[in-house]
This record gives C-alpha cells, sequence and structure tokens, in this order.
C-alpha cells in the first residue's frame, strides 16, 4: 500500500525534479566511465 503512494508522489515529483534526476544520473555515469 505505501509503495503505491509513493509511486503517486514520485510521479507527480517527476514534472519537477525530472532535471535534476536527470544531472544525478548523469554526474553518476560520468564517475562511472571515470
Amino acid at each position: 500500500k505505501t509503495f503505491r503512494i509513493l509511486s503517486e508522489r514520485y510521479r507527480n515529483r517527476r514534472k519537477r525534479f525530472g532535471l535534476r534526476i536527470n544531472l544525478i544520473a548523469a554526474l553518476v555515469n560520468r564517475i562511472n566511465l571515470q
């Protein structure tokens, strides 16, 4: 039950924090490549 609530909140935050998540993922990928 809690997982569904978290997923719904995450979907709502995806529009706002999507850019931040992409930036973090890009940084992590660069570190892994090095």
